[in-house]
């Protein structure tokens, strides 16, 4: 794969999660963000949660990995290593858009688990989190993606290779925005917002 294929792939998908949160969360009730389907799924705000969490973890393991490597010139190409590919192939979205296999996630990332996850300002969070992941993802183009490499959040002695780990990231995200939207398409789905 081109790198600058992958880059813009990432860019594509976090960008259109800003806009759907922008477009569909932002004027949602308390009601609303605090429903979910059954008593064992997670609501949007929990979903939020959950992504943020993750998004400050990896806005600041990149952004520290990319501040003190040596591979600062970039390649035309990335290949993936068999433990990155899979790792991002098992968030990738089905051809229907469906979730082929579901994750327990760790409990530091898990809003149920670590209630200090939730607040009042998870979609302003969102928004800003990945419009400061955007940026990364622009930076990167300045890096080798196959060269650099960087923790991921399940293990601190397993690294992946920096254009793996970007779309891990960016299919996660879309993993979550593809649950969020089919809360709210439920007919069960508040229609009216309150406090």
């Amino acid at each position: 794969m081109k790198s600058e294929v992958l880059i813009h792939d990432v860019k594509l998908i976090t960008q259109y999660g800003i806009e759907f949160v922008k477009k569909k969360l932002t004027h949602l009730g308390p009601n609303q963000v605090n429903w979910s389907p059954t008593p064992n799924s997670w609501n949007i705000s929990e979903i939020l949660a959950h992504l943020n969490a993750y998004n400050v973890f990896y806005n600041a393991s990149l952004t520290d990995r990319l501040n003190t490597t040596r591979h600062n010139t970039p390649s035309e190409f990335f290949i993936s290593s068999a433990l990155g590919k899979s790792a991002w192939k098992s968030m990738k979205l089905g051809k229907e858009h469906n979730i082929k296999r579901k994750f327990k996630s760790p409990k530091n990332f898990n809003p149920r688990i670590d209630t200090n996850l939730l607040s009042d300002t998870l979609v302003e969070d969102y928004i800003q989190l990945q419009n400061d992941f955007q940026v990364i993802v622009e930076n990167c183009k300045n890096y080798n993606l196959k060269k650099v490499k960087t923790a991921i959040s399940i293990s601190k002695i397993v690294k992946l290779r920096l254009g793996d780990v970007l779309l891990f990231i960016a299919y996660h995200n879309e993993r979550h925005i593809h649950q969020i939207l089919k809360i709210l398409q439920h007919k069960n789905f508040p229609a009216k917002s309150y406090d």
